[in-house]
């Protein structure tokens, strides 16, 4: 295949939970709507569709995305950052905000839960998913939100953890990869999905939205 994003590995996922970052040190607070990309473009093609190239910034700080509506779809939201070498964690305090009975649902498998996933990607990579490009997107499989659910979250991804690659490897299974990788490290931020994979993308059946109040690489 041309283009892969995640398949889902088998699941280590721990709730997002309120509080995690309390006590991280100081880092830059990576908020401006602006540095933030609603992707991924792929060879000039948008797999986020009907969504806007940005965020939207809220007064006060912070930014939001208002979730589309089928068959609309909102996949990966990243910025810029550059290598994750002696960094320890990355940590994203957000809000789900949801109308009543609305659900947030993967377009590949509408009937099983969704996930927000923290991630980061490698320099270069080719968006195939063939040979040394497996390990160039990596996924914090360990630290998901499943499913995406209305309430304040904090997760927290420690770059120590089993991060898990596009298909078979981890970071405890192809060690020297993902030491390159956060060496390489490119794009940071979050994925959406569900069903076959990590960043498949997700819809709302109503009005939603994702509000990003901080997020940091310490």
């Amino acid at each position: 295949m041309p283009f892969r994003l995640s398949f889902l590995p088998a699941l280590g996922l721990i709730a997002a939970l309120p509080g995690t970052a309390a006590s991280a040190p100081a880092a830059a607070n990576h908020v401006v709507a602006g540095e933030w990309t609603i992707g991924p473009i792929v060879r000039g093609r948008n797999h986020s569709v009907g969504m806007p190239l940005h965020p939207t910034p809220r007064r006060g700080g912070g930014w939001q995305i208002d979730l589309p509506r089928a068959p609309g779809s909102v996949h990966y939201v990243t910025f810029p950052h550059g290598p994750l070498t002696g960094k320890s964690r990355i940590v994203m305090r957000y809000r789900v905000e949801a109308a009543p009975g609305v659900r947030i649902v993967p377009p590949s498998a509408p009937d099983l839960p969704s996930i927000l996933t923290l991630y980061f990607q490698r320099r270069g990579d080719s968006w195939t998913a063939r040979g040394p490009y497996e390990t160039y997107r990596w996924f914090a499989t360990f630290a998901s939100q499943m499913p995406i659910t209305p309430g304040d979250h904090v997760m927290t991804a420690p770059l120590n953890g089993n991060w898990t690659a596009i298909l078979t490897s981890s970071a405890r299974s192809n060690p020297a990869a993902f030491r390159a990788a956060l060496a390489e490290a490119d794009q940071v931020g979050f994925v959406l999905g569900g069903g076959d994979g990590y960043g498949h993308g997700v819809y709302a059946t109503g009005p939603a939205r994702i509000i990003v109040t901080e997020f940091r690489v310490e």
